[in-house]
């Protein structure tokens, strides 16, 4: 069993290694002594360790957390200093390398210490230690048998110690946690204690469904954490995926995709609840088109319509729109004043007089409000002018589409009966009661209309899509078209349809006929490959 550590120990071997090869002069009897797998921290106050091996990025961690360390050297943590070091001295600050290095920032070191008090090149780079900190006790206590001595990191970002003292820098270079802070993904929501919905409604359920990693320093607290930190979404160690990420966001697989891992849970009308007959983050099944529920009549040629947002146009789908960064310059200067990271997850964020995000989300849908700049740096849109026509054109369309299933007059998001509410549910709630009940174990037209009025519609729930068709508008038209064209041909006691809409509702319910070689019911879209039915 290797015993403790100790300075004077690892002292006296050297001494002894040296006193054998004096002695042994010039004949071939040479003592080899192992050499122990770990050094004297330079800034022994601390009990930082460092690397073991500089040139070869060995940290003293690594010598036993072999495969930490070897998916952590392929991280930006692990070249962080020569990043900052290569860049000109007037933009490589001294203060800045308390971030590129181990110091007490983002672990439980109580003041300077480290790089911040020895600048030896064991201590550059971002380690593991940079997180869990001095490391010295925990070699000690190994030493002498006992693994109780843990320092384990933070995936909260309450206080010191954590992600947040180092990409919490504001202005123009690191507002990470700034505007994390203003997203939903920072509300400590109290789901997260009820079974099922842990998975997604805080840190501790998403970081166990993902990876099965329970080694954080909250693990046994009954704080109650974000919905979403950073060490939830990126893997701390590393990763195969972009920027660390647990999952990734590019893979159109539902099942392997991070954003949609969450934002793809009941996306079809079911039966026995009284929420039967309502979406809970449908966005991944709108976007990739397989959410809702089909009438008889509805018309399609593939398994799943597209939407241009889902296609091999926008590689990193989710995340393409609602991971967003853009520079803010002065006009006056042409200098940089802030840099947007997108970490307020908004595909196109309030922002203020300057066009810095503001954290708000119920500004004005319009260029002087918000950044549209996601839809024109992917070369979909030719400038934010024409995205944020298409978006209100868009928006418009659904929610007229959606009011003749039922319009929600008293804006309480229940369907009341004709004339309190107005459309045909609310005619069907005062001549068929019976077919607008989820709690039944029978899905009517009524119940499946429902359903696609409350993911697809404006203002109609609160879990609805939200997207405003930019999800996928050709998914939700075709869904309110037939669904509202199915009820008119189910029951009627249902008035026409106003003007001009009758022609919609042909375009998504009329069957093509192959022989004719009449054109499809469906604007076609490339998807990705594997996607293809």
């Amino acid at each position: 069993m290797r015993q403790a550590f100790s300075f004077s120990r690892l002292a006296g071997l050297v001494s002894t290694a040296l006193v054998v090869l004096a002695l042994a002069g010039c004949s071939e009897n040479i003592v080899f002594v192992d050499r122990e797998p770990f050094n004297p921290p330079p800034d022994a106050a601390s009990g930082f360790l460092g690397y073991y091996t500089v040139s070869a990025k060995q940290t003293t961690c690594g010598n036993c957390h072999a495969d930490f360390q070897a998916k952590w050297k392929q991280t930006r943590h692990a070249s962080a200093y020569n990043t900052l070091a290569a860049l000109p001295a007037s933009q490589a600050q001294p203060a800045c390398f308390n971030c590129h290095t181990v110091t007490s920032r983002g672990n439980a070191a109580t003041s300077p210490s480290g790089w911040e008090t020895v600048k030896d090149s064991a201590y550059r780079d971002v380690q593991c230690e940079s997180c869990h900190g001095p490391g010295v006790k925990h070699v000690e206590a190994v030493g002498q048998g006992n693994v109780s001595v843990r320092p384990l990191a933070k995936i909260g970002l309450s206080g010191t110690g954590t992600c947040a003292d180092c990409h919490a820098e504001s202005g123009t270079h690191h507002p990470f946690v700034q505007q994390w802070e203003a997203s939903k993904h920072a509300i400590a929501d109290e789901r997260q204690t009820r079974g099922s919905c842990a998975g997604c409604h805080g840190s501790r359920g998403a970081i166990a469904r993902w990876s099965g990693e329970s080694n954080y320093a909250e693990v046994n607290s009954s704080e109650l954490l974000p919905v979403a930190t950073c060490a939830t979404c990126h893997a701390p160690h590393g990763s195969t995926n972009d920027h660390q990420l647990r999952l990734s966001v590019r893979d159109p697989d539902p099942d392997r995709n991070l954003c949609m891992s969450c934002h793809l849970r009941r996306v079809e009308p079911g039966t026995n609840s009284s929420r039967a007959n309502t979406p809970h983050t449908a966005q991944g099944a709108v976007l990739l088109g397989y959410a809702g529920w089909r009438p008889p009549n509805f018309a399609y040629d593939t398994a799943r319509i597209y939407g241009s947002h889902a296609t091999t146009a926008n590689p990193k789908l989710c995340a393409g729109c609602h991971v967003n960064s853009f520079s803010v310059t002065d006009p006056a200067s042409g200098s940089k004043v802030f840099t947007s990271v997108g970490h307020q997850f908004e595909a196109v964020p309030c922002v203020d007089s300057r066009g810095i995000p503001t954290g708000e989300t119920n500004c004005a849908f319009t260029t002087a409000a918000r950044n549209w700049s996601s839809c024109v740096s992917s070369g979909c849109h030719a400038s934010q002018a024409v995205a944020a026509n298409l978006y209100n054109s868009s928006k418009q369309s659904l929610k007229f589409l959606a009011d003749i299933i039922w319009t929600d007059v008293d804006g309480d998001l229940t369907v009341d009966p004709f004339p309190q509410d107005q459309g045909y549910l609310p005619r069907i709630l005062v001549n068929a009661p019976g077919d607008l009940n989820p709690r039944d174990n029978v899905i009517t037209a009524a119940d499946g209309a429902e359903f696609n009025v409350r993911t697809c519609g404006v203002g109609h729930y609160d879990h609805e899509d939200g997207s405003y068709g930019a999800h996928n508008k050709f998914l939700c038209e075709a869904l309110l078209s037939a669904s509202a064209a199915y009820l008119k041909s189910t029951y009627g006691f249902l008035p026409a349809p106003p003007a001009g809409i009758q022609a919609t509702w042909d375009r998504w319910t009329t069957r093509p006929v192959a022989a004719s070689g009449a054109a499809q019911p469906i604007i076609r879209r490339e998807p990705f490959p594997v996607m293809t039915p």
